[in-house]
């Protein structure tokens, strides 16, 4: 490890604005050792934050902004969405709850393969933007991971569309891979790669 990474695994603490486990989970296998993550609950924010907006863009700032404001320390969150070809990008930044509240996975790809059902056209991306907030500044940094809907789902790792979603490079869901597999096509890993390399930079240029 060089030095510059030694102070920042020593130094730099983050909260994920995010109750979802499995997301953090995804987050800090990528990080490893190079950041120190926290929920937003560890950070004494128990609170179902909103996210109104039609883009991941908006939504991702939104909860940044309100768990920084919150807790004053710095923070990311991330906002994906399945994004499918031959339903002019839905369900998009409403993948989470596509089939309505309360959100349901199991409805929600349901209803994406009822959708998909007289389409020729399979291909789609997972597309994630992170933000993240230092001193009261944004930044974001976005990951693409593309591939295909299948009509039947396979697998019982993952969550959410990962078990009909087949990535470019692979013949597997997403809900057929450890993690480890699936972190070799993730577009959270790419956006939370970019998050790191951004960190160290900026911690080293910060550092004195």
């Amino acid at each position: 490890m060089d030095q510059s990474s030694k102070y920042f695994s020593e130094m730099i603490q983050l909260v994920f604005a995010t109750s979802n486990k499995n997301k953090v989970a995804e987050i800090n296998k990528v990080a490893g050792d190079d950041m120190e993550i926290i929920t937003m609950l560890e950070a004494g924010v128990d609170t179902d934050i909103p996210e109104p907006y039609p883009t991941l863009e908006e939504n991702a700032f939104t909860k940044s902004s309100f768990v920084y404001r919150r807790t004053g320390k710095w923070c990311f969150s991330e906002d994906t969405g399945l994004e499918v070809n031959a339903l002019q990008g839905e369900p998009g930044v409403k993948s989470a709850r596509y089939a309505g509240e309360p959100s349901d996975p199991k409805k929600n790809m349901e209803l994406l393969l009822k959708n998909m059902a007289d389409k020729v056209d399979t291909s789609a991306q997972f597309r994630t933007v992170i933000s993240l907030i230092l001193h009261n500044v944004e930044y974001q940094f976005e990951g693409i991971c593309k591939g295909n809907i299948i009509d039947t789902p396979r697998g019982d790792q993952g969550f959410g569309y990962d078990p009909i979603f087949i990535p470019e490079g692979s013949e597997k869901t997403f809900a057929e891979m450890p993690m480890e597999e699936k972190n070799k096509f993730s577009h959270r890993k790419k956006a939370t790669e970019k998050l790191i390399r951004f960190l160290k930079e900026f911690y080293g240029q910060n550092a004195d």
